[in-house]
């Protein structure tokens, strides 16, 4: 069925094709990443259109000692595919299979692990300097997305790289949103005299015979830019501003251009960078009418392209959280709304449709979110930012300088907090309660239904110093009827009794709580005893009350879907530390360690999250005691 790609099992495979050939490998790969992902989604679009990119690339460069730094790891599948993995990709996300990200330990190809923005070229440059110093001759490519060059990060590393005199090649692989227009005919001319070998040597003699001084700065910038003045359309004159010899844009799905290109460009020295425009989903087309659907489009049918709906049982915390905060704003016009590329994630973008004058969505920039947010607060409005879980550890600072040492009062949603599932260890919200609880005047809510998700975000629109972070998992709720319930403020750092009992005392936050009380539920129904539940809703400020109470029971078990060292189970630690009357106390949580990809079922199972673990754990400590 696949002529050449059954013949690919490295990179080595590729270096005798022919162009015509590697054309047919190019859709080949395509073909099969689309049987693979309709059955066993992932993050498909960005990869289609990066396939002959990553092919000109592993064709050119002498891959795993030349390193390929992929930012993101969106558009990596075709890389994944050609390095060995093409049988087990059939199993990308998925517990016996492999990451849906590049990883340094599933294969010596993957030269640096991503999964979170603007990463590559920092790393890409750690790479190129570390050739430089050791001498070996390796030579370091950073590939990224222009929705990723929004991010602070890639920008610091612009910034250094081009001031440096390392051998780096950074792609912008503009899929999206473009700099600006091809130039047409002259851009084509252009492009073929700054690649072509003896444009690069009558330049690179000038330059260094030259030596420092006014001579040279004059030549720079009355003839050697000459070039760059011409193609500023191109958007070309702010990379070299920087520092980096530009060239582009070239059309990325032009395989024959890309390789020509690329190949010229591997001879050069200096840090490098080449503009290229690819089509998200190309190749198919669904995915090419649809880009924005199709970057995940979960399952499909390959061949009509039809998507298969997934039917929920119940509400998405995300779709709660964008409902109510439409509602709550036609009431409130000081409520705003700050996402950092995150819009139909989150569900804000449905808030983004019905208020767009007090929505903002400012690209993947999360430490700018949470300060600009801060502005906001500063200046009498009502901010609700929503951020993954994960991707809110880059605004730790923020959080800490900007929002709590003003008091300001700042609604921070955490979306996919806890396990997430198939993106795997760089997406789970494991740390949010252990990270920030340390920081004076935050407070920290974890709501374990959809009502009282909504009852905390009516909480956050009378705040009156902040932060208030929210912190929810990705995916389906309880089922608990919410939409036609009164709005009622949860005061803050106060937790429920959600049932009676002895002996143990099980105090839970989140949604998790509801595993903990069926389980517990079980128990007394088979024994005819068992423990109190309580419901924390707070990490910080905790109720003092309830562990009190249950302080007098001879042991707790503290339950959590975020990290066991810091979170809840710490602050229970240390209410009680160096009391003599001190229960004992068990955690359940996130271990430490990184959780693998896989079912956030089975996740949460590994954990002893799950009914059937809390179970078996209370059965044995009530049996003990």
């Amino acid at each position: 069925m696949y002529e050449l790609l059954e013949r690919v099992n490295s990179p080595e495979d590729i270096k005798g094709f022919s162009i015509g050939q590697l054309r047919q490998l190019c859709g080949e790969i395509r073909e099969y990443m689309v049987e693979c992902c309709a059955v066993n989604p992932g993050h498909l679009g960005s990869s289609l259109g990066a396939v002959e990119l990553i092919v000109a690339l592993h064709y050119i460069y002498n891959t795993p000692k030349d390193k390929l730094v992929f930012d993101v790891g969106h558009q990596a599948y075709a890389h994944k595919i050609i390095t060995g993995r093409r049988e087990i990709f059939r199993k990308n996300r998925t517990r016996e299979g492999i990451s849906g990200f590049p990883r340094r330990d599933e294969s010596p190809y993957d030269a640096f692990g991503t999964g979170h923005s603007s990463t590559s070229i920092s790393a890409a440059l750690g790479f190129a300097e570390a050739a430089r110093i050791t001498g070996s001759g390796e030579k370091a490519v950073a590939i990224i997305g222009d929705g990723a060059l929004t991010g602070g990060l890639a920008w610091e590393g612009l910034n250094n790289a081009g001031s440096s005199k390392a051998n780096l090649l950074v792609i912008l692989n503009d899929n999206n949103i473009s700099i600006d227009q091809n130039i047409g005919a002259l851009h084509d001319y252009l492009l073929q005299i700054t690649t072509h070998p003896v444009y690069n040597r009558v330049k690179n003699k000038i330059w260094h015979s030259l030596g420092e001084g006014k001579t040279r700065d004059w030549v720079q910038k009355r003839v050697i830019d000459t070039k760059s003045n011409l193609v500023r359309g191109s958007g070309g004159a702010l990379f070299e501003s920087l520092g980096f010899r530009y060239f582009g844009p070239v059309d990325g799905n032009d395989l024959e251009q890309l390789t020509a290109t690329l190949e010229r460009l591997n001879n050069l020295q200096g840090p490098r960078l080449l503009h290229i425009h690819t089509r998200k989903g190309c190749g198919y087309a669904p995915a090419e009418a649809d880009p924005t659907t199709w970057h995940a489009p979960g399952r499909f049918d390959a061949a009509t392209g039809e998507r298969i709906k997934t039917v929920y049982p119940a509400d998405r915390y995300q779709d709660v959280f964008g409902e109510v905060l439409e509602d709550l704003a036609r009431q409130d016009d000081r409520i705003v709304g700050v996402t950092p590329a995150m819009a139909s994630g989150c569900g804000m973008s449905r808030f983004g449709a019905a208020f767009p004058d007090r929505f903002f969505d400012v690209g993947i920039e999360e430490g700018h979110a949470v300060t600009f947010s801060a502005g906001l607060a500063a200046a009498g409005l009502k901010p609700f930012c929503n951020i993954y879980s994960s991707f809110s550890q880059r605004a730790y600072d923020n959080i800490i300088h900007d929002i709590a040492l003003q008091n300001l009062p700042v609604v921070l949603c955490f979306d996919r907090a806890g396990l997430v599932g198939e993106d795997g260890a760089t997406h789970h919200g494991c740390y949010d309660m252990a990270a920030y609880r340390s920081i004076p005047g935050v407070v920290i809510a974890a709501p374990r239904n959809e009502l009282e998700l909504k009852n905390l975000l009516f909480t956050g629109t009378n705040l009156t110093g902040g932060p208030l972070i929210i912190r929810y998992p990705r995916g389906m709720g309880e089922g608990v009827q919410w939409r036609k319930a009164i709005y009622k403020s949860v005061p803050l750092g106060q937790g429920e009794k959600l049932m009676e009992g002895r002996k143990v005392a099980i105090l839970g936050i989140g949604p998790v709580v509801n595993r903990a009380l069926a389980a517990a539920k079980r128990h007394k129904a088979d024994y005819w005893d068992g423990p109190s539940v309580y419901d924390m809703r707070f990490v910080k400020p905790l109720d003092t009350g309830i562990l009190e109470e249950a302080g007098k029971c001879k042991a707790i078990i503290t339950v959590e879907d975020g990290s066991l060292k810091g979170g809840l189970f710490g602050a229970v630690c240390e209410y009680f530390a160096g009391r003599e009357d001190a229960p004992i106390i068990k955690g359940v949580g996130i271990p430490d360690r990184y959780m693998a990809q896989d079912t956030q079922k089975n996740q949460l199972a590994d954990c002893g999250l799950d009914e059937e673990s809390l179970y078996e754990l209370l059965l044995g400590m009530m049996k003990n005691l």
